[in-house]
């Protein structure tokens, strides 16, 4: 009797290959983790931060 469950991984890893292939579309999440806008958004949102507390603190 043949062993079916070594049939069954070897047609899944071939459907994972083919699925892999496929280009998906990248949306807003891919963009986000690019490190170039990180630190970006990361400058902006501290002189945001330092000029809300001058404002709150020193004015």
């Amino acid at each position: 009797m043949p062993d079916t469950t070594q049939l069954d991984s070897q047609l899944d890893t071939r459907q994972s290959e083919t699925a892999r292939t496929k280009e998906e579309p990248r949306g807003c999440l891919f963009a986000l983790s690019q490190p170039p806008l990180m630190i970006f958004l990361a400058v902006i949102g501290c002189l945001l931060l330092m000029a809300s507390l001058h404002d709150l603190l020193l004015l």
